[in-house]
């Protein structure tokens, strides 16, 4: 069974970045789309970005998040920069197996536990 791995979150100040990390183990083929939700306390999971043959964003987080895949198999980041208290949110991985990116968490067949990000004003 795959398992998409967060890490890299934390506590950063209004202004800041952090960088995201995702990795997925126990799978022989590649996805072909991994993406970033997230979920802020007493909302619903919400689109951050998607990668696979093309790359989509967030209205509100375009200019700011940057999504990359990696060399290894099954990785993928978010570099996130200019961070707002409203970005506070747990944020949560996730690969499909076609390469068509898409916004609905609903066509993302596994996910990650989720990493806590906070930003202070």
């Amino acid at each position: 069974q795959v398992q998409p791995v967060e890490s890299g979150g934390g506590l950063v100040q209004a202004g800041g970045s952090l960088r995201l990390s995702c990795a997925a183990s126990g799978r022989t083929f590649s996805f072909g789309t991994m993406g970033w939700f997230r979920q802020a306390p007493g909302k619903g999971r919400e689109f951050v970005a998607a990668s696979g043959t093309s790359t989509y964003y967030a209205d509100s987080v375009k200019g700011r998040f940057t999504i990359s895949r990696g060399d290894a198999k099954n990785t993928v980041y978010l570099q996130m920069n200019s961070l707002k208290p409203e970005d506070t949110a747990v944020y949560y991985c996730a690969g499909k197996g076609n390469p068509f990116p898409t916004t609905n968490p609903g066509d993302f067949d596994y996910w990650g536990q989720g990493t806590q990000v906070t930003v202070s004003s």
